[in-house]
Parts: C-alpha cells; sequence; structure tokens
C-alpha cells in the first residue's frame, strides 16, 4: 500500500479544483463571480495543500494522518513561498 492512498480524498479533492480553476482561466469573459470564485479556489487550494502536508508530515513521524486538520485561511495564506 502506498502513502497516497489515505491521501486520495484530499488529491482528489485538489484536482477537482485545478480543473475548475483551470476551466474558469480558459473562458474568454470572466465574470465578477468567476474572479470571486478563482480567489476562493486559490485559498482552498492551498488549504488542501498544508492539509496533505500535514498528513504526510504526521505519517513520516509515526502519528495518525488523520490528526491534522485544516487551518484557517488568515493562517496558510501567510505562509511564504
Amino acid at each position: 500500500m502506498t502513502n497516497e492512498k489515505p491521501d486520495q480524498p484530499v488529491l482528489g479533492h485538489i484536482n477537482q479544483l485545478v480543473a475548475e480553476e483551470e476551466r474558469l482561466f480558459g473562458a474568454k469573459d470572466l465574470t465578477d463571480d468567476d474572479r470571486k470564485r478563482l480567489a476562493q479556489i486559490k485559498v482552498e487550494l492551498d488549504q488542501c495543500w498544508d492539509l496533505l502536508r500535514q498528513r504526510r508530515a504526521l505519517r513520516e513521524f509515526g502519528r495518525d494522518p488523520d490528526q491534522a486538520r485544516v487551518r484557517p485561511p488568515e493562517i496558510v495564506e501567510n505562509y511564504e513561498q
């Protein structure tokens, strides 16, 4: 069993968000609602990637990856890239 299988729901959600983001970026004319959704997707993707990193770190150190929690946007949006 690979380490990614338990993370499949998170990875699946990331893939859905990326597909939606690509669809919106591919649109000729973005509405205000489209731009708002893109901003929401960016935050949600940051939260998902953070959750995935937490799960992998917990697993690496022999802890339960289900202890990982989605952190609020104000936390993940302030990380240095």
